[in-house]
């Protein structure tokens, strides 16, 4: 199953058909709000004005597996990155990205990009997944890669 086969719930609860996206230029984000790589909502939400007119949507989903940094319900989640960041690209329900219960969207970033020596799990927040237009998998970015730092591929891509 393709990621265009998919669906995930949205932070306000409604059910989102991610062939919403086809033919854009995807950045998946596992988000949390407490963690020392929370700041990199900023930039994210900078490449979206920057890159969503030219085909780029990011969607963040919340996840509270690293470290209890994201122990908010979808409410508190929400106030939080308008308030701090004024995020407007899609937030999505709380997931988890590892594990028996990780949300099937991650399940397939992770075989289709594997981390450091192949690993498949997810280390921490904010580890990046590009997709391209054709909703193929283009490369996994570790959560110190910043938002600045991957422009020129996203650019590249638009």
């Amino acid at each position: 199953m393709g990621i265009y086969e998919m669906t995930a719930e949205a932070l306000g609860g409604e059910k989102v058909a991610l062939n919403e996206f086809a033919g854009k230029v995807i950045l998946v984000v596992n988000t949390a709000s407490k963690c020392g790589f929370t700041p990199q909502y900023k930039g994210l939400e900078s490449l979206y004005q920057q890159y969503k007119d030219k085909g780029l949507v990011i969607l963040g989903f919340p996840c509270n597996q690293f470290g209890g940094q994201e122990p908010g319900d979808a409410e508190e989640i929400g106030e939080f990155c308008e308030r701090n960041f004024g995020v407007t690209f899609p937030l999505f329900a709380k997931v988890d990205v590892n594990g028996s219960n990780a949300h099937p969207l991650f399940n397939y970033l992770k075989d289709e990009a594997p981390g450091l020596l192949g690993s498949k799990k997810i280390k921490w927040n904010f580890t990046k997944f590009l997709v391209g237009r054709d909703g193929k998998v283009i490369k996994r970015f570790a959560p110190t890669d910043t938002p600045a730092a991957i422009e020129k591929t996203l650019q590249q891509l638009l």
